[in-house]
């Protein structure tokens, strides 16, 4: 009989998603404003906080997911690290100098990296073969509803108490912890047929080289896929130089994640009945439209034209790229795998917003997103060395 709901667990995993996203995103989109404005921290120490928060998570992923590999229970580590970034949320309003938020968004993110390529892998544990597209476009859809509604709700709440950052950071601890008690009370690890030899430690040179060549083009096709999709900063930027007040500003990221939330689930089950590769290719031509929206917008609704389709881009690729993962790892190795990823398009990430922000200092706006353009194209050449058709029915 073929299963036609998704496990509990794997929608369980969404709204944990959901719920952390919302209390993350309440903090971060006041966060360096609060810095800046509340603790009179420069602009560089913000940037120093980021940075130093972002590269601990993409370090943690990889030793987090090779872990649970070796001890075959990720649910423990998907709650550390769920934990760890609940328990720091109420270090944010109790901060009274940059240090303490230092401390705070570095634990936060070692935690965000201890549960990332943990749960990635539980979420393929969990999944029928042949609904691997919805599971993760479940959880990317609402992962990514919480992403605007962590916004919207702190620019409601701002208003609501004139401005009190210290009391909305309060009201955000609340979803967190929601999180936690979805991850104790509702989701459930499979029963693991039992290993025929104590497994190995995954980081040595023997476990790397199971993952095969696809594997790797896999990646190498994600890296220039990431290389084009720099920071959404970047959109904020555009928004401001085409004349968007700045009040109105975060309102990109709530219409960029709407797009993303409503497409993400839908085109994951699609993925599930057609060629991903197809999917892949129209994810990236939303890309390249967007990114050439965005070279000749010089009006705010052609602007937010552009923000949509880049929502739309998001939606078809983030969820199948997991797929693709979790479908050319071993089963065993399937947590390595997703660290291994989620460290290279890190970096790729970074070099990419490093490289669009050179382009935008030195040239101006209309080259950072031609640039964007130029790498969607190479991807999109480079796609079709990558498998990435419909998988057989179990």
């Amino acid at each position: 009989m073929t299963q036609k709901s998704l496990p509990s667990g794997i929608v369980a995993l969404g709204f944990v998603s959901m719920f952390m996203d919302i209390s993350s995103e309440m903090i971060h989109s006041l966060l360096p404003i609060f810095l800046v404005s509340v603790l009179g921290v420069g602009a560089l120490a913000v940037g120093i906080i980021e940075g130093i928060a972002e590269a601990t998570a993409s370090v943690a992923k990889v030793f987090s997911g090779a872990i649970s590999d070796w001890t075959r229970k990720r649910k423990p580590l998907v709650l550390l690290g769920y934990g760890l970034a609940a328990v720091t949320k109420p270090l944010f309003p109790l901060a009274a100098g940059a240090g303490a938020v230092l401390f705070a968004r570095f634990v936060d993110r070692i935690g965000k990296g201890i549960r990332g390529a943990p749960r990635d892998a539980l979420i393929a544990d969990l999944a029928p073969p042949a609904m691997r597209g919805a599971a993760y476009g479940l959880r990317q859809s609402l992962d990514t509803v919480g992403a605007f509604l962590g916004p919207a709700l702190a620019m409601l709440f701002m208003l609501l108490f004139a401005g009190d950052f210290r009391l909305v950071f309060w009201i955000a601890v609340l979803p967190a912890f929601v999180a936690v008690a979805l991850i104790i009370f509702f989701v459930r690890e499979p029963e693991l047929p039992a290993a025929a030899t104590k497994p190995k430690f995954p980081i040595q040179r023997s476990e790397i080289a199971r993952l095969d060549l696809q594997y790797w083009l896999v990646v190498a096709f994600a890296t220039f896929l990431t290389l084009a999709r720099f920071s959404e900063a970047f959109l904020l930027l555009r928004a401001d130089s085409v004349g968007l007040a700045a009040a109105y500003v975060p309102a990109v990221f709530i219409a960029m994640n709407v797009v993303y939330a409503a497409s993400a689930y839908p085109l994951g089950r699609l993925a599930d009945h057609a060629n991903r590769r197809t999917l892949l290719a129209g994810g990236i031509t939303a890309l390249i439209a967007a990114d050439l929206v965005l070279v000749v917008a010089g009006s705010i609704p052609v602007m937010f034209v552009g923000v949509a389709l880049w929502g739309l881009h998001m939606g078809a690729t983030q969820g199948l790229l997991s797929v693709l993962i979790a479908d050319a790892a071993p089963a065993d190795l399937r947590g390595t795998a997703f660290g291994l990823f989620n460290l290279i398009t890190g970096a790729a990430l970074l070099a990419a917003s490093v490289i669009a922000g050179a382009l935008w200092s030195a040239v101006g706006p209309a080259m950072t997103f031609i640039a964007g353009a130029a790498f969607s194209l190479i991807a999109l050449v480079g796609l079709y060395a990558v498998r990435a058709g419909k998988p057989a029915k179990p």
